[in-house]
């Protein structure tokens, strides 16, 4: 869902790009794929983010994955386009492309390997909304960035409101209630981590961003509407339906599982670029039985 002031809620999903056997982007699998989200209730959608393989496209495929995102949601849901880069001109660059390209939102991750001290942090993000009057979405991912943005700094940027959202997978249950407590009206906080969605959404917090909505994307809707509507005995009968799948989306490094699992269902090519390669053969069968008791797959 979006409201007045361009918030997000409820289930996104963090698209995968579907590449085919050769490593190309694999145009009308994505359009199948997208279409297929839709279908399945999704609130919003998220290209070119973490899951998205973002930082093994080129600055033409990374426009083409948005655009043709866009074109096949045809204005039915949001579109927040990853545009995170830990070169602030090319973050400013590639939001500009974003929106060209038809996104209604931005994704931004914080600036991974540089490590910049909280007071940049906020000038990275504050220089990439004065160059881009799209709606942001901060992304605060330490596990991958090795950069946390604290709640102080989450907080001092949700003040304004070109920032409307953060997507937390810090892990960090103390930090995330921090925020939710302490938010501006209108700001969201969404979960990075489908493990902790029931957790941050029973503490008042607003959906999720999910990898696991790439498999069982009607699940994690049916999850995001019960806690959104106080029902949380159903919310946990639906996360120990996922516990599995969740389980098994992050037994390598997301996205190679879940191509595996959306290779298993008929979905795309288990095709990722390196430095990413497909599932280890001994977790095929983990995988696999993940999507039977989810009855993605028959026994």
């Amino acid at each position: 869902m979006v409201g007045l002031n361009g918030a997000i809620s409820g289930c996104g999903t963090a698209l995968v790009t579907p590449f085919t056997a050769s490593g190309a982007v694999d145009e009308p699998a994505l359009r199948a794929f997208v279409e297929w989200q839709l279908s399945e209730g999704v609130q919003f959608v998220v290209p070119c983010g973490s899951t998205g393989e973002a930082v093994t496209l080129s600055a033409v495929e990374h426009r083409r994955v948005i655009e043709i995102t866009v074109e096949q949601v045809a204005g039915r849901i949001p579109v927040a386009a990853g545009a995170g880069s830990n070169d602030t001109q090319k973050a400013i660059a590639m939001s500009r492309e974003a929106k060209s390209a038809g996104a209604t939102h931005l994704l931004h991750v914080t600036p991974m390997y540089n490590k910049p001290p909280q007071r940049a942090l906020i000038a990275h993000f504050r220089a990439i909304a004065d160059a881009c009057d799209l709606p942001i979405v901060l992304y605060n991912v330490p596990g991958r960035t090795a950069v946390n943005l604290d709640a102080q700094s989450c907080l001092t940027l949700a003040a304004d409101p070109r920032f409307i959202a953060v997507k937390e997978a810090s892990g960090n249950l103390a930090q995330i209630t921090h925020i939710l407590r302490e938010r501006p009206d209108g700001f969201g906080v969404l979960s990075g981590d489908d493990g902790f969605t029931l957790s941050l959404m029973a503490h008042g917090g607003d959906g999720v961003i999910s990898v696991v909505s790439n498999v069982v994307p009607r699940l994690v809707v049916e999850l995001c509407h019960a806690c959104s509507r106080g029902d949380y005995a159903g919310a946990r009968d639906i996360e120990a339906r996922l516990a599995p799948v969740i389980y098994a989306a992050f037994i390598e490094s997301n996205p190679i599982p879940v191509k595996a699992m959306l290779q298993m269902a008929g979905r795309m090519e288990d095709s990722l670029r390196l430095p990413l390669v497909p599932l280890a053969h001994e977790f095929r069968a983990l995988v696999r039985a993940a999507l039977v008791r989810t009855q993605l797959l028959a026994d």
